[in-house]
């Protein structure tokens, strides 16, 4: 009897041990979330004051400074070894729980979020805040430069954005015109490298030596993808070679088809595609944008599990010249089973009044509200399975948005939702066969734009200190152009602005593995069900195989599960490579189904994507849907435009 009076005794105090060491983690745990909510919350708010050029005051003031100041305040949280160290002690007191359990996968999450952004040395840390500084520095100058812009064919000079020069290259008929534009878009290379640029990439190389990385690029692109530099050259590279034949005939194609001047950069775009552009134009007015990218996703079944968005989508000065969607409040569920809602910001550059802006603007706001519904559907027990940052993999949160603003260029979306303001004229299809004939041969060229950048940043960052100049790197990007897109790019390397930023330099290999996966998962659609616009099964499908699981899951493993294949580019070469006459039939028979379809629905008048839309233009609140109804404030929105247009006129 005492032996087991003994036993049990032990197994009582281990259990009450077991459980103190379990109370104490999770307390530690509760702890970092709710600070990190809080850090992250107070980052992003600048990111949006600064970006959208908010009106500071004394109660919601905005500055490059508080920027800077709010960002270290949240990485000095994240960079912190003592809380690193814990998380670690903690991790291996409870190397025998189970891995599932929510306070095993928050000790996991925070290990790999602080291990990404660990500075161990006061010289890295003091790196990485100089670093930030001359980012801040540089974006505000950015953002304030003047001088961009265009002179029409009156000899007018006309004021526009990075997005609206890219506009007037595509559409303007008047050749100087488009040349124009390409100057002063190629103006903003030369404005960045004299303002600070050549320093921070010595820095952002300096930082990554000293963390034991072979260079900027590879710290970035191991933290986000969890995989090194290397590897992903590996895959870069097989794409590439793949699709040089692709680019080379194209090229020759666009030469005989439309001229040798069609490959000077300012032509391209127009060349290809600018008639056609015009007489689509009618048909995606931006005015009812909003409106028709809500009806597409409720037709898929797509939520928003309750999230607030706020939408700044027309142009104006000093705005970010890129749209974005970014989130002052992650959704996560607190340790009670209380679900936190996504809080979301984002934007676009619209301008009613350009042709093909329109166009443009939906592409934009159906891709950041593909952003929007991923990130307002992760259930996990962290905020930090939801914020974009590393260890959240590039490519595992641009192949939601990219799937979704693929449909845009779908004979079967536009049968359905390519309407002109009057909501009664769909687009016929001859203009989309033109667009498919007139596009389809070339659509190689923006594979290899993606392939570009990525090519840029690897050899930027493997310069030495000594060659990071402005001369240098202007040849480079030059040579690089030349190398990867046949010849100087209609959107010239020095003009994107995500190799400026620090959240997206580095970022643009993303695009390329989330653009395979795209293809990858538009196939997988298309043999299960057989079609994808308005597919109800879309949205529960990518909520429960991509979403809810956030960063818990690598990318690849994410894409494998649900498609049962490999990550490649087969699905997207074999697209690229498909006869333009079966393309256009195949459109063709997916058009007339949907217009048959048309006719037995009835259209609904008020939709729940559980979710609050605020429109807004800077300071400005136009609409509330919490107050109007979510078509009640599109309604207001739709207004509010034409009302703008009409004073533009």
């Amino acid at each position: 009897d005492a032996m087991l009076n003994l036993s049990s005794l032990f197994i009582l105090e281990t259990s009450i041990e077991r459980f103190n060491m379990a109370s104490a983690a999770q307390e530690f745990v509760n702890n970092f979330n709710d600070t990190y909510a809080k850090k992250h919350e107070a980052f992003e708010t600048q990111f949006w004051g600064t970006k959208m050029a908010l009106t500071s005051t004394d109660s919601t003031p905005y500055s490059t400074e508080l920027l800077s100041q709010t960002k270290k305040e949240m990485e000095d949280l994240l960079s912190d070894p003592d809380i690193l160290t814990k998380a670690k002690k903690i991790r291996e007191e409870l190397k025998e729980a189970d891995d599932s359990s929510d306070l095993v996968k928050c000790l996991d999450v925070i290990i790999r979020t602080c291990q990404c952004n660990e500075f161990p040395t006061t010289e890295t840390k003091q790196i990485r805040e100089k670093t930030n500084a001359l980012e801040g520095e540089l974006e505000k100058k950015r953002n304030e430069m003047s001088g961009l812009g265009y002179t029409n064919a009156e000899g007018t000079f006309v004021q526009a954005s990075s997005v609206g020069l890219r506009t007037t290259m595509r559409t303007a008929s008047e050749e100087s015109v488009r040349k124009s534009a390409f100057q002063s878009l190629t103006s903003i290379g030369d404005f960045c490298l004299e303002n600070g640029f050549c320093e921070i990439v010595k820095l952002r190389n300096s930082l990554a030596k000293k963390l034991g990385f072979q260079d900027y690029y590879d710290y970035t692109v191991t933290n986000a993808e969890g995989f090194g530099k290397d590897r992903l050259f590996e895959i870069l590279d097989g794409l590439e070679e793949g699709t040089r034949p692709l680019m080379v005939k194209a090229r020759q194609l666009l030469e005989k088809e439309k001229g040798q001047d069609a490959l000077e950069p300012w032509n391209m775009g127009f060349k290809m595609a600018g008639s056609v552009i015009q007489r689509m134009d009618p048909y995606f007015p931006f005015s009812k944008s909003v409106e028709r990218y809500i009806r597409s996703y409720a037709a898929m079944k797509i939520g928003y599990s309750g999230a607030t968005m706020t939408l700044d989508l027309l142009d104006r000065p000093k705005k970010y010249s890129n749209g974005f969607c970014h989130w002052p409040r992650c959704a996560w569920i607190q340790p009670d089973g209380t679900f936190v809602p996504s809080q979301t910001n984002f934007t676009s550059l619209a301008d009613p009044t350009a042709v093909g802006s329109g166009l443009t603007a939906l592409n934009t706001l159906m891709h950041e509200a593909g952003h929007a519904a991923h990130f307002a559907n992760i259930r996990q027990p962290s905020p930090l399975f939801s914020q974009e940052r590393a260890p959240t993999s590039v490519a595992y949160a641009e192949n939601q948005s990219m799937f979704l603003d693929s449909l845009v260029g779908d004979a079967a979306w536009r049968a359905k939702y390519a309407l002109d303001a009057s909501d009664q004229n769909v687009m016929p299809f001859d203009i989309m066969e033109e667009d498919i004939r007139s596009t389809h041969p070339y659509k190689v060229f923006q594979l290899r734009a993606m392939l570009a950048v990525s090519y840029f940043e690897k050899a930027l960052y493997e310069l030495d200190d000594n060659d990071v100049t402005m001369e240098n790197i202007q040849k480079l990007a030059k040579d690089i152009e030349t190398k990867i897109q046949g010849g100087p790019s209609p959107r010239p390397l020095l003009s994107v602005p995500h190799i400026y930023s620090d959240e997206a330099s580095c970022y643009y290999q993303g695009y390329t593995l989330a653009e395979m996966s795209v293809h990858q998962t538009r196939e997988y659609f298309k043999n299960t069900d057989g079609y994808i616009v308005d597919n109800p099964n879309i949205g529960p499908t990518l909520t429960k195989h991509y979403w809810n699981c956030g960063n818990s899951k690598p990318f690849l493993d994410i894409v494998k599960d649900l498609t049962g294949k490999e990550l490649s580019g087969t699905a997207w070469v074999n697209e690229l490579m498909t006869d333009v006459e079966d393309l256009v039939k195949s459109e063709r028979k997916e058009y007339d189904e949907m217009l048959q379809k048309k006719k037995t629905e009835q259209q609904q008048e008020e939709l729940d994507l559980q979710m609050t839309v605020r429109f807004v233009d800077g300071d400005e609140l136009i609409a509330d849907s919490k107050d109007l109804g979510l078509m009640g404030a599109c309604q207001k929105f739709e207004s509010f435009v034409a009302a703008r247009a009409a004073a533009k006129a």
